[in-house]
């Protein structure tokens, strides 16, 4: 069974990288990805005829599969990019047991991300420095990491306020309370998460501001004592002592390029990461958390009673199921396992406070 799954998972990244390289601008970067789809490919071949299975039984892409190229059609393809970034311990994992079983030397030593980009490149020198940047600047910033805080934003929303929501209804008869405090928590939490949000990521550049600025500041007064130490990190990673004093020489006669150099170096900031709005990751923050948040509340605007506090655990039970289906892109576990299991814990939080509501209800009575 797990073989089976192994398989399934080459499959699926075969197709997804098919997919970038079918939607890739840049043809050397889709040559890139188009060899990844083949290597993926030839991984789920080599599971097959570890096995003894006809090639004629290989599977198609699964439904996780598809449902990200829908999503990479709708939201972008560096989504789907970055959601396999997240299976390269999965894949590595599997390769190395169909070497093992197989006993066939390995012509790529990891599957990771990076390394199977390198080993392409050295036979493809057409891809040059600029795309091999561009690459890895997806590697760093794309889709998985967007995708996963738009699941768990929804989730944070949904369960909190399902909680709170079913806690009025125990402690109150009425629609109007249940209502009113719905609405509440909605927007109270939505602003927190936004306003934490901002915060974050406002901090994040006005720390990494101050140490650019401190770096300026000793680029102009030291510029000797900034070139040694350019020269210094070059140095510590295996580039001869001449050659690295040259290198750091030549950078040093143009300061911008030399302070974007240590500050990248020395400081381990990569610039692009400060163009992020603040804004934009707040709002975005306050939609995904609002959207989770108001499932449990719409019943209250049409009905009131048991009616309402059935429909409304019924919507959030949907919700609950589907965002635990969601976190299976990033997983590859079970959809029915992770929606279930996210159903159970959310009805347990929401019945804990229903119970709750129930005896504060009754003994304010």
């Amino acid at each position: 069974m797990n073989e089976l799954k192994n398989i399934q998972t080459e499959i699926d990244a075969s197709f997804l990288y098919g997919l970038l390289a079918e939607n890739e601008e840049d043809p050397s970067v889709a040559d890139v990805f188009a060899q990844m789809s083949d290597i993926e490919r030839s991984h789920a071949v080599a599971f097959m005829e570890s096995k003894g299975l006809p090639l004629s039984q290989l599977p198609g892409p699964s439904a996780r599969a598809k449902i990200l190229q829908f999503l990479g059609k709708t939201f972008g393809y560096n989504l789907v990019l970055g959601v396999l970034l997240d299976t390269e311990k999965s894949l590595s994992s599997s390769v190395k047991h169909a070497r093992k079983q197989t006993k066939k030397a390995s012509s790529i030593s990891d599957t990771a991300h990076v390394t199977i980009v390198k080993n392409i490149l050295k036979h493809h020198p057409k891809v040059g420095g600029e795309n091999v940047a561009r690459f890895e600047k997806k590697h760093r910033s794309v889709g998985g990491n967007a995708l996963r805080a738009a699941v768990l934003g929804g989730n944070d929303g949904l369960v909190s306020n399902f909680s709170l929501v079913m806690g009025i209804a125990g402690a109150s008869a009425g629609r109007e309370p249940v209502l009113l405090a719905g609405i509440a928590g909605l927007l109270a939490g939505a602003l927190s998460m936004a306003l934490g949000e901002w915060i974050s990521v406002k901090s994040s550049q006005e720390l990494y501001e101050n140490q650019m600025d401190i770096e300026m500041e000793e680029l102009e007064h030291n510029p000797e004592g900034e070139e040694r130490e350019l020269a210094l990190i070059y140095q510590s990673k295996g580039i001869p002592a001449e050659q690295a004093k040259e290198m750091a020489a030549d950078i040093m006669k143009d300061k911008d390029l030399a302070h974007n150099v240590l500050v990248k170096e020395e400081l381990g900031i990569d610039q692009e990461d400060l163009k992020g709005s603040a804004m934009e990751a707040a709002l975005s923050s306050f939609v995904m958390f609002a959207v989770g948040a108001v499932l449990p509340v719409i019943p209250y605007f049409f009905f009131g009673g048991n009616q309402a506090i059935f429909w409304s655990a019924g919507l959030s039970t949907l919700g609950l199921f589907l965002i635990g289906a969601s976190i299976t892109l990033f997983t590859n576990k079970s959809v029915w396992f992770s929606g279930f299991r996210q159903v159970l814990f959310g009805l347990t939080a929401a019945a804990i406070t229903y119970g709750i509501g129930t005896l504060i209800g009754v003994s304010l009575t």
